[in-house]
C-alpha cells in the first residue's frame, strides 16, 4: 500500500464539530506513522429557503432560513494496515459525516 493514497471527506453542519474531528483524525494517524496532508477547507454549500409566514393575508410577511454544509477533505499519502484498523474503529462524532475513498 505504498503507493496508495486515501482520502477522507467529511461534512458537517457545524463547524467546531468538524475541526475538533479532523484534529482527531490527524491526531491518530500521525501516531502510525503515515504522512497526511489537510485539513482542506472547501466552499461551505449555501441553501436558502423562504417561508411565507401569513400565506392570505400579508404577502410580504417572509421567513427565510438557510443551511449551511461545512467541508473538509483530508488525504493520507503513506497508509499502512495498522492506518486502516484506526480509521475502522474510530467512533465517530455525533452530526459529522465521514467518507474514505481510495
Amino acid at each position: 500500500m505504498q503507493n496508495k493514497k486515501l482520502k477522507i471527506r467529511l461534512k458537517s453542519f457545524d463547524y467546531h464539530r468538524i475541526d475538533n474531528f479532523a484534529k482527531v483524525i490527524i491526531n491518530e494517524i500521525k501516531s502510525t506513522g503515515a504522512k497526511i496532508s489537510g485539513p482542506i477547507p472547501l466552499p461551505t454549500n449555501i441553501k436558502k429557503y423562504t417561508v411565507l409566514i401569513s400565506p392570505h393575508v400579508n404577502k410580504d410577511a417572509r421567513d427565510q432560513y438557510e443551511i449551511r454544509t461545512h467541508n473538509r477533505i483530508l488525504y493520507i499519502l503513506s497508509p499502512t494496515i495498522k492506518t486502516i484498523d484506526i480509521l475502522l474503529k474510530m467512533d465517530i462524532h455525533i452530526g459529522v459525516y465521514l467518507q474514505v475513498n481510495i
